[in-house]
């Protein structure tokens, strides 16, 4: 994937279709510091880093466990 392409601000509304989650859920987890999801506000906006979601998934990603097979 480009640098640029990485560094590209989503929308809330982006960001939680990528995550499959609502937009409320990404509001409730900014304010709560559910999780550790960074966001950007430029202005009045809030955006998040295409990278910083990709991360996030990353980070969230459970593999198997070799013991239970």
């Amino acid at each position: 994937m480009s640098d640029q392409l990485l560094d590209e601000l989503l929308t809330p509304r982006e960001t939680a279709r990528v995550l499959k989650v609502s937009v409320p859920t990404l509001a409730v987890w900014r304010s709560t510091r559910r999780y550790n999801l960074p966001w950007v506000r430029v202005g009045a906006a809030i955006r998040y880093r295409r990278v910083d979601v990709l991360k996030f998934i990353e980070s969230r990603t459970q593999l198997p466990d070799a013991s239970a097979a």
